[in-house]
């Protein structure tokens, strides 16, 4: 199942990972696809904004993970726009982020396909005009019943 829309500006953006937020319920494994400047790190702004964190929210591009320990749970954000290779995700102890119920947020998940668990949805984002063009992607079956509820609204 795939939900499209188009998003004319930022609070669009943050609007719909906002509602999409409030249906994930702070668990998931959540690949963000889209080229540089396409709002990955934006949307991700957008749910963590919806489970309550209120402080400054970059891409990790740097640190590649970056932790928020929230009251509806616990999140990592992932960018592995810099990964060389793959393999680092097992140095940096990929295994140990994703051991729990906790969600996963991950920007340029081509990076590390290899390492990294299989998504339960998919969002990609591309510039379309002077706004974004996002799709939703359920890949697991609970990533589809996500789509299934974001559609009906």
């Amino acid at each position: 199942m795939i939900v499209e829309a188009y998003l004319q500006d930022e609070q669009a953006t943050l609007k719909l990972a906002g509602r999409l937020s409030s249906e994930i319920k702070g668990r998931g494994v959540i690949y963000l696809d889209g080229q540089l400047g396409t709002g990955k790190t934006t949307f991700s702004r957008g749910i963590l904004r919806a489970m309550g964190y209120e402080g400054s929210v970059k891409s990790p591009t740097f640190t590649i993970v970056e932790p928020y320990d929230l009251e509806k749970g616990q999140v990592f954000h992932f960018d592995l726009y810099r990964l060389s290779d793959p393999e680092e995700l097992e140095y940096l102890g990929i295994d140990d982020y994703l051991d729990g119920d906790q969600l996963c947020l991950i920007e340029w998940s081509e990076r590390g396909l290899d390492f990294l668990p299989a998504s339960d949805l998919v969002i990609r984002l591309a510039v379309k005009g002077k706004g974004r063009k996002i799709q939703i992607e359920g890949k697991s079956g609970y990533g589809k019943k996500i789509c299934q509820i974001l559609n009906t609204q």
